[in-house]
């Protein structure tokens, strides 16, 4: 007779064994019609899954974020139905979810067209109203792989071979159509309502270059109308904000083949790189951090000690040169190592912290590079403090203090803090690592903060806090970090000369705010759409004249306007007012000052915000106090 225990700590107790489904529908036919799925002892499962014995069970609905993740996956299981239905000869390969989504891979012998994506998603609305039930079945491996081969299903064949042949594996049967899958998926396909396909890719099989290309298909599903209409809108919102868009629209920035995963920055993309980096480096002086500059290219050998050559290898440009192995720095840390061995240090010296806006360069592969928001070449407002154990909170909880003010200056409110644990792969032993994780716990419970943990993501020298952003149209972008390191300083001889008189090795805390320069600001001109607040504008004003009568008082203006540090220019251009004032409207400029005959008598300024607001005219040391005051604010 199991018992079953519910998560409001209620009991049902049975006199056989039991499904989800059955528990679900004792509860009450609401419940038994919303469940998707179950959780088990800890164990996410079908709704057919049956208990023997006294279990802890709650049910999945479309309100937990598991169930979202069930329908998004059993979603993507439709989407290889209705493909097999209208490509018979196409091969299904793998389905996973993903952020927002899901996609599945197929081998077939033409590409997809966007009208074969539209017959796809009509025929996948065709099979979710079917509502045919979704059983799964346990069978044994090599059963599996001749039943696949059998069906022309080799890519499918070649993944259940890979399964060690002892292991039973499970299938999933919808209708006419079957697939390899842990599960858990809902209970029939009538729960799948709200989906839309979204585009074609490439995608090699197995992640290989050196394998066939197939053509992944990418969609979305939601358990709510309004959800799935919200991220639709969101994606348009995001398209028009796309950063390589705005880059060239607003003359920032462009990048070419000569030079992939490389910018060439503009003369107003570095009027509004050098308000970032002029600012955090305000940052570093008020933070106590010397600012310091290491070399771009460093010894094979020093990559080596450090870990990095058995860790990273893969991501590093290298060189030779004399018989000398070399590699360009793909991070700063080691170089701030060096700089802190270069003298004797006593604790009287801790914390020292050092700061460098150094540039990093990584081989990301050209499928993963984005605009200027995943690079090869970057820089970083990268910082490390050489401290004592003992100093390790208090520093974490000032880092904290300083990051969330910096986020709240640029325009973003709304930040998750994320503690990311031991991966797989790392350095060191269990009990360091115990020691690191634990200094950010206590360091964020200093801090007042609720955070997320995230086993198995941090560095594989140590744990560390992330800082994720959300942005105007709800993204999340995860872009600070600050973590512990027990590793890498007694790796590279990094010590200090405790009060005992004894050498120690100095905890290093690996910190960065903004994180990559080119990517934070990819994020900034997508969150502000290219409308900069006036204080990181690449230009604050535009004076504009309406005939050439006006253009030496336009001069003057100017000048003035300089002379306090205003980033102007003058449009003296002989066109018309209207077409000035569109054409830096569409450059998104924050003011347009306007010069007329009456302007230049009164020595005013007919002032036009962005957005086409009229300010009416306005004496020109009143209207700089307006721009300064409003700079200032970092309104």
């Amino acid at each position: 007779m199991p018992v079953i225990r519910l998560p409001d700590g209620s009991e049902r107790v049975f006199d056989h064994p039991v499904t989800v489904a059955q528990v679900a529908a004792s509860i009450g036919p609401g419940l038994a019609k919303a469940a998707l799925a179950g959780t088990v002892n800890g164990v996410l499962v079908d709704t057919s899954y049956t208990m023997t014995a006294d279990s802890n069970l709650a049910i999945v609905t479309e309100k937990d974020e598991a169930g979202l993740d069930t329908i998004r996956h059993s979603t993507a299981h439709l989407l290889a139905y209705a493909v097999k239905e209208l490509f018979p000869t196409a091969q299904v390969t793998i389905g996973p979810v993903i952020e927002d989504g899901f996609f599945y891979d197929f081998s077939y012998e033409r590409p997809f067209t966007p009208e074969d994506l539209e017959a796809i998603e009509k025929k996948m609305t065709e099979l979710a109203r079917l509502d045919e039930v979704v059983t799964r079945e346990e069978w044994v491996r090599d059963d599996a792989v001749q039943f696949f081969k059998d069906q022309g299903e080799h890519y499918k064949a070649e993944i259940i071979a890979s399964i060690p042949s002892n292991e039973n594996i499970s299938l999933y049967r919808e209708g006419k159509f079957i697939d390899l899958c842990r599960g858990p998926h809902v209970p029939s396909t009538g729960k799948l309502k709200h989906f839309k396909l979204m585009k074609v890719a490439g995608a090699y099989w197995r992640g290989n270059s050196n394998n066939e290309m197939l053509q992944r298909i990418y969609g979305t599903a939601w358990t709510k109308k309004e959800d799935l209409a919200a991220y639709l809108h969101r994606l348009e919102e995001a398209e028009k904000r796309d950063h390589r868009k705005l880059g060239k629209q607003l003359d920032l920035f462009h990048m070419q083949d000569e030079a992939p995963g490389l910018v060439f920055w503009h003369p107003k993309g570095w009027a509004l790189w050098q308000q970032v980096e002029q600012y955090m480096r305000r940052v570093y002086v008020d933070g106590g951090y010397q600012e310091i500059r290491c070399p771009q290219i460093l010894d094979r050998k020093l990559w080596e000690k450090s870990g990095h050559w058995d860790n990273y290898k893969d991501n590093m440009f290298t060189t030779e040169s004399e018989k000398r192995d070399y590699a360009l720095k793909p991070m700063n840390c080691p170089g701030h190592i060096e700089v802190f061995k270069s003298d004797l240090r006593s604790y009287r010296d801790l914390p020292m912290r050092y700061g460098e806006f150094g540039a990093c360069h990584r081989n990301e592969s050209s499928g993963a590079l984005h605009g200027i928001m995943r690079v090869r070449g970057f820089t970083q407002d990268d910082g490390h403090i050489f401290c004592t154990e003992d100093q390790v909170r208090e520093e974490v909880t000032q880092f904290n203090q300083v990051a969330m003010q910096v986020y709240a200056d640029f325009g973003f409110s709304e930040i998750n803090v994320k503690l990311a644990l031991r991966p797989e792969a790392r350095l060191g032993t269990d009990e360091t690592w115990d020691k690191a994780e634990d200094s950010l716990r206590q360091a964020l419970k200093a801090c007042g903060v609720e955070w997320t943990e995230l086993p198995g993501e941090g560095a594989f020298y140590g744990p560390k806090i992330e800082y994720h952003m959300k942005d105007s149209i709800g993204r999340s972008w995860q872009c600070g970090t600050i973590q512990v390191d027990f590793q890498l300083p007694g790796r590279l001889g990094a010590e200090y000369v405790a009060e005992d008189n004894s050498r120690r090795v100095p905890v290093m805390l690996h910190r960065a705010i903004v994180g990559s320069m080119e990517r934070f600001i990819g994020i900034l001109i997508e969150n502000h759409a290219g409308a900069m607040p006036l204080w990181l504008s690449p230009v604050q004003v535009v004076v504009a004249t309406i005939t050439e009568a006006h253009n030496e008082y336009a001069h003057n203006v100017v000048q003035m306007l300089k002379k306090q540090g205003i980033r102007v220019e003058a449009d003296l251009r002989n066109e018309k007012i209207n077409r000035k004032i569109r054409e830096h409207t569409m450059q998104k400029t924050p003011y347009i000052a306007v010069i007329g005959d009456a302007e230049r008598d009164a020595n005013q300024v007919a002032v036009r915000l962005r957005g086409n607001e009229n300010l009416g005219s306005l004496p020109v040391e009143e209207f700089l106090q307006r721009l300064l005051g409003e700079i200032s604010s970092r309104a």
